[in-house]
């Protein structure tokens, strides 16, 4: 929780050193100006925003889109500041937030169902969650990355205090698994694939598979509740280009990867171009229209981090998303 309360508090400084103007209102050759921020580097989860901006979706919706960089401050606090307009996140992190009263709302579920899960290379033996026992385990130091393992492992009557945590801090998978620790959690789109361009064979387990309650939306795109209601026609605007985008890459992957590439000229090429032919279904999967977000899936995940102690309070989860801006 203290992570939220830094974010309270840097919401509340940023909003009294803005200007009265918002940045929505600004104007640029006709377009209405505004940024969506990235939760990290480019990947493939963005590619629908970056072939939006490309094709002239945006434009073609009256806006000028500034794609940027999380920085330190990161996409959630400058959206829920008001600093950006839109945003990438997590179920996760707009839960927290939402209990903590910090105005993020997510408008649309980028991926359909999780891709995340916990990975390590095949000759390591772990198949299963028994597995974990007397190994290491390389994360980012969230609570919630043992209230997972805990929840999964006692599946099999196993117990998480055997597994030795190490925080990874920016160190590179295949390096952690090789030098540090024994596995770790990664999104299959991105890690997996880069194995399988390796040649190196993974034993993964997505979390989804232990419990419907973990089939989350991860990543999202957020932004805030001011922004929705002072200014619902850009936020539709913004959906309609970005949910063109995405469809854009769901029929055209390797097209799609092209642009993501020209955007961001340093990432591997076929690294991209294989986890967009990979993402490409998933992006929609079985929903009747990209970024359709459930509210069972809402209640479900939160129910979950409520239960295992990672909510101070439960959560409103019909206040927390919205279908409302998507396309009909």
């Amino acid at each position: 929780m203290k992570k939220w309360m830094v974010i309270i508090c840097a919401v509340f400084l940023l909003t009294a050193c803005s200007s009265e103007g918002n940045t929505a209102d600004e104007q640029k050759d006709g377009l209405k100006k505004v940024s969506v921020v990235l939760d990290w580097t480019p990947n493939t989860n963005h590619t629908g925003l970056y072939v939006a901006k490309e094709k002239g979706y945006f434009k073609e919706q009256g806006l000028d889109v500034d794609i940027i960089l999380p920085g330190e401050a990161g996409a959630d606090q400058l959206v829920a500041s008001g600093k950006s307009e839109f945003g990438v996140g997590y179920q996760e992190s707009v839960t927290q937030a939402r209990v903590q009263d910090v105005p993020l709302v997510s408008i649309a579920a980028v991926i359909q169902h999780n891709t995340s899960g916990f990975a390590s290379p095949k000759d390591k033996g772990i198949t299963t969650p028994k597995d974990f026992e007397g190994k290491s385990y390389g994360g980012w130091g969230s609570p919630v990355e043992e209230a997972v393992m805990t929840s999964i492992m006692k599946q099999e009557n196993a117990n998480v205090g055997k597994v030795d945590f190490v925080n990874m801090g920016d160190t590179d998978f295949f390096t952690a698994v090789k030098r540090d620790v024994d596995f770790a959690w990664i999104y299959y789109g991105w890690t997996g694939i880069e194995a399988e361009l390796r040649g190196e064979e993974l034993n993964m387990m997505y979390v989804k598979d232990y419990s419907e309650k973990l089939d989350y939306y991860t990543p999202v795109l957020t932004t805030n509740e001011k922004m929705i209601n002072k200014d619902p026609e850009t936020v539709k605007a913004f959906l309609s280009a970005s949910s063109k985008g995405y469809e854009f890459a769901i029929d055209n992957p390797e097209e799609a990867g092209e642009i993501l590439l020209d955007a961001a000229p340093d990432l591997d090429k076929e690294l991209v171009m294989k986890s967009q032919e990979w993402l490409a279904p998933k992006y929609k999967d079985d929903a009747d229209r990209w970024g359709e977000q459930k509210l069972e899936v809402w209640e479900n995940y939160a129910s979950w981090m409520y239960d295992n102690d990672l909510l101070d309070k439960e959560l409103d989860s019909k206040k927390a998303f919205t279908n409302e801006f998507l396309p009909k």
